[in-house]
């Protein structure tokens, strides 16, 4: 089982930057892909961005292409959201979700595994 962990959210001003972590509690972490997805207050949760299990795939909404970005280091059990020029409607709960695959879902239904998420703030 992989258990997700998130950290790194908080309070930013919009132009600003944050990163997050998730680490994952388990050897075989390389064989999950890993995503990100959010929750704003009110919206139903969306997709952010997703990282295949060896790191060579990414892909992101259209919201946040140019602006976010996905990595992670396999060694560490360890995957990264750098978020830059960040906007008030960035503001949500992040959440990081493991999926048994090495293939990136887009769907939250495709993750098996969630962390408990991490609140980002962005302020105008």
């Amino acid at each position: 089982q992989v258990q997700p962990v998130e950290s790194g959210g908080g309070l930013v001003q919009a132009g600003g930057s944050l990163r997050l972590s998730c680490a994952a509690s388990r050897r075989t972490f390389d064989n999950y892909a890993m995503g990100w997805f959010r929750q704003a207050p009110g919206k139903d949760r969306e997709f952010v961005g997703g990282i295949s299990a060896n790191g060579g795939n990414t892909a992101y909404a259209d919201s946040v292409k140019g602006r976010f970005t996905i990595s992670r280091d396999n060694a560490k059990n360890t995957v990264y959201l750098q978020m830059n020029s960040l906007k008030p409607e960035d503001t949500a709960v992040y959440y990081c979700a493991a999926r048994g695959s090495w293939r990136i879902g887009l769907q939250g239904y495709e993750y098996n595994y969630w962390g408990q998420g991490t609140q980002v703030t962005v302020s105008s």
